[in-house]
């Protein structure tokens, strides 16, 4: 990994000191013909418009080419305010979010895609949200544009998050996001998580709000997606309602599962054992007795993933903190 990168002498500075600025955006970048020239321009525009100090953190995860020459050209043009950091590698849009909050300057965090996604002058609706007490603005883009194939996948994915957390976010795809800076001290980010930001968020106990915006593009390919997607998909599910439910009851979750896999198990041998003693069937050779078998002895460790869990949790719950408290009256 890369230290920040840039290779054309920047222009003075107009930049106000750290301590001053209200907003950064982090733009993670993943492709040679990421946007960044219209990014900068809608979302800086709009927030010079608003009368808020900016900067803009470019993250290029591995990739150079068009945008990268685009972005040295903006770091000339703006100076501090545009600023490029460089990965050698590809590490996933995780570690570009969490490299760019790292040096962020800026009180309030607004993460974008490569591209217009959404028309910026929905950020001023966002940030007033963040001023009227919000910790977390997530985006609802209505109506979509994009196929309606792909809508139709979104919808779905977002019903099935809603089902298992009982919120009522209808958009986690959509990643024009503004939040507090000290919202990420307490939420770790990592593989597929920045997907899930405002669930994690509230779970923390943040005050998170989501906005209806105008949605202008939407980037990638339509129709349905590989079988490998929907299997991560159906994995990030699994860890979100991991995360939200059973953090601190793991044994509830492999319990759960512990149990319902042993008592299949074990109706299965109660009706061999039937079979065995009272219609004189034999048990030699028959697959399903060792598949009982095998269910019995699954669902056995299983649960004793549960109660390694449980002893985890009990050594270490001094050390943890599943709530956030917001201010302490005396």
């Amino acid at each position: 990994m890369n230290p920040e990168v840039t290779t054309m002498k920047p222009a003075p500075s107009v930049a106000p000191p750290a301590s001053e600025l209200d907003v950064t955006i982090i733009v993670p970048v993943q492709t040679v013909y990421a946007e960044v020239e219209q990014v900068v321009a809608g979302l800086g525009g709009e927030l010079d418009r608003l009368g808020r100090t900016w900067e803009c953190v470019l993250v290029f995860d591995g990739v150079r080419g068009g945008a990268w020459q685009k972005a040295q050209a903006l770091v000339a043009q703006h100076g501090d305010k545009v600023r490029t950091i460089s990965f050698e590698n590809a590490f996933g849009e995780s570690v570009c979010l969490s490299a760019g909050i790292e040096r962020a300057r800026g009180k309030v965090i607004v993460t974008s895609p490569h591209y217009m996604q959404v028309d910026p002058v929905e950020l001023g609706r966002m940030l007033a949200a963040l001023d009227a007490g919000a910790d977390f603005v997530t985006p609802w883009r209505k109506p979509r544009v994009d196929p309606w194939l792909n809508q139709l996948q979104s919808a779905s994915f977002n019903w099935l998050i809603r089902r298992i957390i009982k919120g009522e976010f209808h958009d986690l795809n959509c990643y024009l996001r503004v939040f507090r800076r000290d919202v990420l001290f307490d939420i770790s980010i990592y593989g597929d998580m920045y997907r899930f930001l405002p669930v994690i968020a509230q779970r923390q106990g943040f005050r998170v709000v989501e906005v209806p915006v105008r949605h202008l593009k939407e980037w990638g390919r339509a129709g349905f997606f590989g079988v490998g997607v929907y299997l991560r998909r159906f994995l990030d599910v699994l860890a979100v309602m991991f995360l939200t439910k059973f953090t601190l009851k793991p044994l509830r979750f492999f319990g759960s599962v512990g149990l319902l896999l042993s008592l299949s198990g074990g109706a299965m041998f109660a009706v061999l054992l039937y079979q065995r003693y009272v219609e004189g069937q034999g048990l030699y050779g028959r697959p399903v007795f060792q598949l009982a078998l095998m269910l019995i002895v699954l669902g056995v460790q299983v649960l004793g993933f549960g109660l390694v869990g449980e002893i985890i949790i009990y050594t270490q719950a001094r050390n943890l903190r599943e709530y956030r408290i917001e201010r302490i009256y005396e």
